[in-house]
């Protein structure tokens, strides 16, 4: 995503005064202000200058990482023109003579189509019909298709035979979700490219230049909330920001309020909860459960949360000093003092029951009542001796 924001390049300024969203309004302007993509940006670049171009682009991904983003710059990248520039390149500032056209979607030597809503060999022919005739401005005709995996199977037979000998004035870029829905007779005559998910820690940075930019504030812990919750999708990342930015207007925001906001219950009580897990101490455990249920927070995010516990705990115990922890000094001291407490086996044990619990909740018509049993189970599976000792003892010949 751009660190700074459009200005009228992608046809997204607000109407009437309307507001733009931030997703909207810091879509990326150049292969440069695409975050964690340095790879494929590379072999893009390495590609034109070695006049090796593809003439099938695959992308995919997760939801939100830049898939139509990248397409849409691929197609001004393919049809760059500019005084002293005339061929492919991935450098497009300033812009050229067709990247406004091509970025608002009316170039009409770039056609895009959503293959959500068409899925059938009849739009397919429409394409196949008007691949032989030459661009009418631009170096290339560029056919955008998004949500690829869409297409029927006789739509992709169709595509089968333009793609693999397409006339040397014609691209073809799909963007996919569900790169396995896609056959592989059609992979096989694409170039293909992973959009990788965007690491949290990257992702919070970035929206905190951008509130920054917005002269707004959100606190750092708030901001790692939200890129933990966006899940490697700067979309999400951005959908979340503009949320929370409305809970305090005019005032700071901070990880309390993007935890309400979230539904998710305070850190420190969600190690209150894994620390009386860890002891065995049901009536602590049920009585912490419900507390943080009654305080809003949903009893799915509650055993995700005890989740991300007892992952941190396990990477302390054995990375050492090397783990580096998300959170405060103290929330990290506890942490490594959960990992000291409990040995690998055990850990593992709860990591398996939670899971567990969390397919549970999502099934039972009460969820609470799946956390509280879950909690039942939990502190009992406590009392019992770690795996490990318990193979000993009966390798041992020990009584049960």
């Amino acid at each position: 995503m751009s660190d700074s924001p459009s200005s009228g390049l992608f046809g997204d300024e607000p109407q009437s005064g309307g507001y733009l969203v931030l997703a909207r309004k810091y879509r990326p302007r150049t292969f440069e202000d695409l975050i964690g993509q340095e790879a494929m940006v590379r072999t893009i670049a390495n590609a034109f200058a070695l006049n090796r171009v593809p003439h099938a682009t695959m992308l995919t991904g997760v939801r939100g990482v830049g898939k139509t983003t990248t397409a849409r710059l691929l197609a001004r990248a393919l049809n760059y023109k500019r005084e002293g520039v005339d061929g492919p390149s991935i450098a497009l500032e300033p812009p050229g003579e067709h990247c406004q056209a091509i970025m608002e979607s009316r170039h009409p030597d770039v056609f895009e189509m959503d293959a959500a809503s068409r899925t059938g060999i009849n739009d397919i022919r429409e394409i196949l019909d008007s691949v032989r005739y030459a661009p009418v401005m631009a170096r290339y005709k560029v056919y955008i298709i998004d949500e690829v995996h869409m297409l029927s199977t006789q739509a992709f037979n169709g595509l089968l035979k333009t793609l693999e000998e397409p006339p040397p004035h014609v691209k073809f870029i799909f963007a996919t979700t569900e790169i396995r829905k896609v056959p592989v007779t059609v992979l096989s005559r694409c170039q293909r490219f992973d959009l990788k998910r965007i690491d949290s820690e990257r992702l919070a940075s970035h929206l905190g230049h951008i509130c920054a930019k917005e002269g707004v504030e959100v606190d750092a812990d708030g901001l790692a909330l939200i890129a933990r919750a966006a899940e490697g999708s700067a979309r999400d990342g951005l959908s979340l920001l503009d949320q929370a930015l409305v809970q305090k207007p005019g005032a700071s925001v901070n990880a309390a309020d993007v935890r309400e906001m979230l539904g998710l219950a305070d850190r420190g009580r969600v190690l209150d909860l894994f620390e009386a897990i860890a002891k065995g101490d049901a009536k602590t455990a049920l009585t912490e459960a419900r507390s943080q249920y009654d305080s809003g927070a949903d009893p799915a995010l509650i055993l995700r949360d005890l989740l991300e516990v007892g992952h941190e705990a396990a990477r302390a115990q054995a990375l050492g000093d090397g783990a580096k922890l998300v959170g405060g000094a103290d929330w990290a001291a506890r942490v490594r003092a959960l990992a000291q407490g409990l040995t690998p086996s055990q850990l593992s044990r709860l990591w398996q029951m939670l899971l567990k619990a969390l397919e549970e909740a999502g099934k039972a018509p009460d969820p609470i009542a799946a956390v509280e049993m879950a909690m039942v189970r939990l502190c009992a599976a406590q009392s019992l001796p770690p795996p490990e000792e318990a193979a000993r003892l009966l390798r041992d010949g020990a009584p049960a």
